[in-house]
């Protein structure tokens, strides 16, 4: 069993920054992948970014190349997604994942075994 929660999500202004973290319950964060998806309303839940379980190995979503990093501290316990030059589109509610099975980064929502509750980022224009 894995507990996941977020935080730093928050209404900023078009081009500004915010970082996102991930804290995860366990002792065996390393050995699995993470992931954050995110929700706009009316919309699907969209893939962001996975990192592998060691961090060596990225995927982003086109949307957000190039402007979103993810990264994790495993001697914490936490995943991070730092977003820069945001955009109003950006806006959704945002959620951690992790592929509890695989080390390997994943783009489908149904890797993954455990969600977090989401955190709401709100870019203004």
């Amino acid at each position: 069993q894995v507990q996941l929660v977020e935080s730093g999500g928050g209404l900023v202004q078009a081009g500004a920054s915010l970082r996102l973290s991930c804290a995860a319950s366990g002792r065996t964060f390393s050995s699995y992948a993470m992931g954050w998806f995110r929700q706009a309303p009316g919309k699907e839940r969209e893939f962001v970014a996975a990192i592998s379980g060691y961090g060596g190995n990225t995927q982003y979503a086109d949307s957000v190349k190039g402007r979103f990093t993810i990264s994790r501290d495993n001697a914490k316990n936490t995943v991070y997604l730092q977003m820069n030059s945001l955009k109003p589109e950006d806006t959704a509610v945002y959620y951690c994942a992790a592929d509890y099975f695989g080390s390997v980064p994943s783009r489908g929502g149904q890797r993954y075994d455990y969600w977090g509750q989401g955190t709401q980022v709100t870019v203004s224009s």
